[in-house]
C-alpha cells in the first residue's frame, strides 16, 4: 500500500512580508521623527523664555536693593560676584551660583541701557546661529 505523507501547513513569514513590515515601521519612524523635530525648537524657545523671565526677576532684586540695574560691562555676572567696577552697589547679593547659559550652551546677552528697550535693558539669547545679530535674525528674546 501506497502512503502518503501529508505535510503540516507551515506558519512563518516570507521574507516579503518582513520587508514590507520593516519598511513600514520606518515610514512611521520617520513621520514620527519629523513630527518631533518642531517641538524641539519650541522647547528651547520655552527654555530661553524661562530663563530670561528669571534673569529679570533677578535683575528686578537687584535694582530694588541699589536703585540701579548693573551696566552692559558689569553684565549679568553682577548677579554672581560683587562688581569691581562703577556703579558699584550699596548692597550686593549673591543672586545666582552661575549663570544660566541658552540652550545652545552660550550665555544670554544682556545690555544697559537696551538697544530694543532704551529705557531699561536688553536680555536675549544670540539663538541657534549663535551670533549676535543686535536683537535682529534668530535671536530669542523670549517673548510669545
Amino acid at each position: 500500500m501506497l502512503t502518503m505523507k501529508i505535510r503540516k501547513p507551515r506558519h512563518a513569514f516570507t521574507l516579503l512580508e518582513i520587508m514590507i513590515v520593516v519598511s513600514i515601521i520606518a515610514i512611521l519612524m520617520g513621520a514620527a521623527i519629523y513630527k518631533l523635530g518642531g517641538n524641539v525648537e519650541y522647547a528651547r524657545h520655552q527654555a530661553v523664555a524661562t530663563d530670561v523671565q528669571s534673569i529679570g526677576t533677578q535683575l528686578r532684586l537687584y535694582e530694588s536693593m541699589n536703585g540701579f540695574f548693573p551696566s552692559t560691562e558689569q553684565g549679568l555676572q553682577a548677579l554672581v560676584t560683587a562688581p569691581d567696577s562703577d556703579p558699584k552697589p550699596t548692597r550686593w547679593y549673591q543672586l545666582f551660583k552661575e549663570l544660566p547659559k541658552d540652550p545652545w550652551h552660550n550665555p544670554y546677552i544682556y545690555r544697559n541701557p537696551g538697544v530694543k528697550n532704551p529705557n531699561g535693558y536688553d536680555l536675549y539669547s544670540a539663538g541657534p546661529n549663535r551670533v549676535d545679530d543686535n536683537g535682529a535674525g534668530d535671536d530669542d528674546w523670549g517673548g510669545g
